[in-house]
């Protein structure tokens, strides 16, 4: 973006770029600068010094606020040493002085475009490798969990769609991203997407891009997931959530593995391979109605069917281990071990929540605990009320009626919340209870709230 409140300025420098292959707009002042970056996230600001009501120095300021990996380069007749200094310890990029030659300009644009891609390339890089660490490995020893890391290891090398099935937090990304790093696309993008946290509009967008002025704030082209995609691999997490209207579009691109982008006439191709999951029975979709049989059966083709963590409780050790092992070490906690009762109480829980939950619980107690050993004392009160205290009628030792009834009205709303992947609103419905007693309840019971809507208002902090 160039800012200048001289027109020939702006349409010299855009001319400039343009004939350097640059896409770049166009602001005639710093608020319109600022109004534009909300829409837009520009990755580099050019933008003269003496401008009315804001100049350059408050606009980079304000940049940089909001905005702080931002590169700024400042433009000015008006150079002196003190104003240079002050730009760049205001973290510009650097100063150019007017007059200047256009080879010149070129050759500062391209330092900085360079310096740009190479950072965007380190964190795309240490994103890929923190993924490699801690999101490939499939924990655990069960013969459910054995039999998916034998299916993970027929389908990684083919080109097919796959289907995740399985409840909220039971590690379909997890299985997403080891069916990518161990396939023939591992080099290429693995591209994410929430379904479920964007609406229609802006989700179609999100997917495949827009054209400049397709609809309002469109100030520019976008391109969308699917061209990041392509070449690796993208994952549409729960994809029960997509409107009909998308459902038609998607559907034209897993059969044409083509698209247009929105306000577009022009066909766009990619190479794309599609893992989806979702929460939801697609299959009781298509019987009622509301996901249509021809797009699950282009994605199904491989189903993967990932088992709730009540389903493999032998794998609970193990994972409670791997997950401490790793919370000791990011929060540089001396916590080594988990005590025999407390294990047996994670063992012995239903876990709602699944995988993530577990995560939670684990990554609570090694911030509370005070010593090498995790007790039972470090877990939540629902989850130290141990076997004794479980929900079979016909056992000794229930306690009273009214715990009875804090447990079941707290497993009940965690388990219609993770229904819902979170959403408050859409839970509330489900179970019939007026959302505000509903938001009530969760205060009331601590209940962490896994946000993977942005309609959810309540919010804990499940580590996913």
């Amino acid at each position: 973006m160039v800012v200048d409140d001289n027109r020939d300025n702006l349409d010299l420098i855009g001319h400039i770029l343009d004939g350097e292959g640059l896409d770049c707009e166009m602001a005639v002042s710093g608020m319109e600068a600022l109004a534009m970056m909300e829409n837009r996230p520009f990755k580099l600001v050019l933008t003269d010094l003496m401008m009315p009501q804001m100049n350059g120095i408050q606009l980079l300021e304000k940049l940089k606020e909001s905005w702080p990996d931002i590169e700024v380069i400042i433009i000015t007749a008006h150079g002196s040493i003190k104003t240079a200094i002050e730009a760049i310890k205001k973290g510009a990029y650097g100063y150019i002085l007017k007059p200047f030659e256009p080879d010149d300009f070129r050759l500062e644009i391209h330092k900085v475009m360079e310096l740009i891609r190479i950072k965007r390339e380190n964190v795309s890089l240490k994103e890929e490798l923190a993924q490699v660490r801690h999101s490939d490995e499939m924990v655990g020893k069960s013969p459910q969990i054995a039999a998916i890391q034998e299916l993970v290891k027929s389908v990684a090398s083919t080109n097919a769609t796959i289907l995740i099935m399985g409840e909220s937090g039971t590690g379909k990304e997890l299985v997403a991203n080891a069916i990518h790093n161990s396939g023939g696309r591992r080099n290429g993008p693995f591209v994410k997407v929430n379904c479920a946290a964007l609406a229609e509009t802006l989700l179609e967008s999100e997917l495949f891009g827009h054209e400049k002025g397709s609809f309002t704030g469109a100030i520019g082209q976008k391109k969308g997931k699917f061209e990041a995609a392509s070449g690796g691999t993208i994952f549409l997490d729960e994809i029960g959530e997509i409107s009909p209207a998308l459902q038609v579009k998607l559907l034209r691109v897993l059969q044409e593995r083509e698209f247009e982008r929105v306000g577009g006439t022009k066909q766009v191709k990619v190479d794309v391979r599609v893992i989806s999951a979702t929460n939801r029975s697609l299959s009781d979709g298509v019987r009622d109605g509301w996901f249509r049989e021809d797009l699950f059966y282009r994605l199904n083709v491989i189903a993967i069917n990932m088992p709730t963590l009540r389903e493999r409780k032998a794998d609970v050790p193990e994972l409670a281990k791997y997950f401490l092992e790793k919370y000791r070490l990011d929060l540089n906690k001396n916590v080594r071990h988990i005590s025999d009762k407390a294990m047996k109480c994670l063992t012995n829980y239903d876990w709602p929540g699944n995988i993530r939950e577990l995560q939670n619980v684990i990554e609570r107690a090694v911030v509370l605990s005070g010593r090498e050993i995790i007790s039972e004392s470090d877990l939540p009160e629902n989850i130290q009320s141990g076997p004794e205290q479980g929900t079979t009628p016909d056992r000794g030792g229930l306690g009273s009626f009214k715990d009875a009834k804090r447990r079941f009205e707290k497993e009940f709303i965690q388990r219609a919340l993770a229904k819902n992947s979170g959403n408050i609103s859409r839970t509330a419905v489900m179970i019939q209870l007026a959302r505000k007693n509903l938001q009530d309840k969760i205060k009331t019971y601590d209940i962490e709230v896994d946000r993977t809507s942005e309609n959810t208002d309540v919010a804990g902090y499940i580590p996913g």
